[in-house]
């Protein structure tokens, strides 16, 4: 029950920092918007690591693994960034949702598991669902839904890097060093498009990276209690706080199209994700 709980509040609480995004993107650039996320997301994480888990920052076995894992997740948000400065943050979510499609598809290259008809059933349908999305040739595909689908792609393939450390680096090990992975990256483009932030704007930089550091520290307690594979459909939960945000603040509700596709990669990702589980308990 803790796990649930400590996993629902992750996912009520990062989309709050996709709001904030979403609303500076309107005056800065999402480069920048970017930086604020990474360098105040270390800025907070850093001290607690510090003082509460020290003994757990011992230096990876994997340096070029861990730094392609911080370079795919900071080329993830840039592209989401992108995406929710354009599109709604229901359709940018709905079509980041193909990440554990990605994961399904390509784990039996990348970790050697073996993938059944079912599950590869469910990996097809779930990128129709995306196309329900885009409509391709109905609707003009816009950059914005791209980085979209880039950023589930990106995602699923930080995942499949996420589950080959998990064996070797312990999981707040891996958080700070793909914090600082984007942070030092970014921090050295971000001074060609960098724009003067007003007071307001400073503090809602710095509640994007309080808000990415609260939500993944729930993430990382959840798991304490419980397994990733189990916990993965909750993730979906995320989707009833960005639409919710979405309407309330930007006037932005998903349409029919968007919930029938919706549905359609949620329904996929769940069946994936039992399935797995299943596999596991018969081995």
């Amino acid at each position: 029950m803790k796990a649930i709980f400590f996993n629902l509040l992750a996912w009520i609480i990062l989309p709050i920092m996709d709001g904030f995004a979403k609303y500076l993107s309107t005056d800065l650039p999402v480069l920048q918007i970017t930086w604020a996320r990474y360098f105040f997301t270390v800025f907070f994480t850093f001290p607690i690591m510090l003082f509460f888990f020290r003994k757990y920052l011992v230096w990876t076995d994997k340096p070029k693994l861990q730094f392609i894992r911080g370079l795919i997740l900071l080329s993830a948000n840039i592209c989401f960034f992108y995406a929710i400065s354009v599109i709604s943050l229901a359709k940018a979510l709905t079509l980041a949702f193909i990440a554990p499609l990605i994961v399904t598809a390509f784990s039996p290259i990348f970790l050697s598991e073996k993938v059944g008809y079912k599950r590869w059933s469910a990996v097809i349908i779930g990128f129709i669902g995306s196309l329900v999305v885009i409509r391709p040739g109905f609707v003009e595909i816009n950059l914005a839904s791209l980085a979209a689908l880039g950023t589930g792609i990106m995602y699923g393939f930080y995942l499949i890097i996420t589950r080959k450390l998990s064996t070797s680096d312990n999981p707040l090990l891996t958080l700070l060093l793909t914090g600082l992975v984007g942070a030092i990256i970014i921090s050295t483009i971000v001074p060609f498009v960098w724009v003067k932030p007003t007071l307001n704007q400073w503090s809602m930089m710095a509640a994007i990276g309080i808000f990415a550091c609260i939500g993944h520290l729930f993430l990382i307690l959840s798991l304490k209690y419980a397994d990733a594979s189990k916990l993965a459909p909750f993730s979906y939960f995320e989707i009833i706080t960005n639409i919710f945000i979405g309407y309330y603040f930007f006037s932005d509700f998903p349409d029919n199209w968007t919930f029938l596709g919706l549905f359609i990669i949620v329904f996929s990702g769940i069946y994936i994700s039992r399935r797995q589980n299943l596999v596991k308990k018969i081995k």
